[in-house]
């Protein structure tokens, strides 16, 4: 059966609101995607009712995800713990009322946030982590819902970047409630062999986020898309693909993810030529 193929609003706007998000799903719907990722930066940006009653009509399913803005973080020495536990749980209940599966992000520290650690430090990192993760764990669990934590490149953080120190940091957890969520830019960036790391992944993985190796257009980049594909099978991953690229149009995830440059002649060609490449993979 061909995958789902989905696409994050980040491609076209941000923050995502109310006003953006009927325009936004309608041109994903035109565009023949069949999902559409949902960023929550900020609790109060949409409505989750209303995003409901939209993709509905359009036929669209939901992906929520969420964003890991400055002093958002499950670790004291970079952000507000019980606030992030708190906006966890919005998150999730904005999934449960969107039928969302999981809530896909690097639910750990701000993006962009990086410092040195020791092999000690990294332990007492791995413990906080888990301490503070396991109750939302329990409440998403409780909801149906899995909590995707996705490792993020060297440049972006300094607490998870591969499959390998993803599942050992969250070993405890996995299952019920917490999976792993799986972006091909950082896998480029970080795995030596990126199919193996999904492989390795396995039934941890949660969702899948893709885009050009220069987070640009899928197919129009480096990237052994077939070897992917095949290795995402072997890992039994039948789950959504999400297209997840950003303009540098905005002040946040633009300065985050470094965006510094158009990726594509328009945002919208990016979007169209990745499902086009998608499609033809036979996905």
């Amino acid at each position: 059966m061909p995958r789902t193929i989905a696409v994050n609003t980040w491609v076209w706007t941000s923050p995502l609101t109310d006003a953006t998000l009927e325009p936004l799903a309608r041109k994903a719907a035109g565009m023949g995607y069949q999902a559409l990722e949902l960023p929550l930066e900020s609790v109060g940006d949409w409505d989750p009712a209303r995003a409901r009653d939209v993709l509905d009509d359009l036929g669209l399913a939901a992906i929520v995800v969420g964003a890991m803005g400055p002093r958002r973080s499950l670790l004291a020495q970079a952000g507000d713990v019980g606030a992030t536990q708190d906006y966890l749980r919005s998150c999730i209940a904005a999934a449960a009322t969107l039928g969302s599966a999981v809530v896909a992000g690097p639910f750990y520290a701000p993006t962009g946030a990086t410092w040195r650690m020791s092999v000690e430090d990294r332990s007492r990192v791995v413990r906080e982590l888990r301490t503070n993760l396991e109750p939302v764990a329990a409440e998403a669990a409780s909801a149906g819902i899995t909590l995707a934590v996705e490792p993020l490149n060297r440049y972006e953080t300094s607490v998870l970047n591969t499959v390998e120190q993803s599942l050992d940091a969250l070993a405890p957890l996995l299952g019920a409630g917490i999976g792993l969520a799986l972006d091909t830019y950082h896998l480029n960036i970080e795995e030596k062999k990126p199919a193996e790391a999904i492989r390795a992944a396995g039934s941890a993985i949660a969702h899948v986020q893709v885009c050009g190796s220069d987070r640009g257009t899928v197919g129009d980049d480096h990237t052994d898309w077939p070897e992917i594909l095949r290795a995402l099978d072997d890992a039994d991953y039948r789950g959504p693909l999400g297209l997840e690229s950003f303009t540098g149009e905005n002040a946040t995830i633009a300065v985050a993810a470094s965006v510094w440059r158009p990726l594509a002649a328009s945002q919208d060609e990016l979007a169209v030529r990745s499902i086009q490449a998608l499609r033809a993979l036979g996905t």
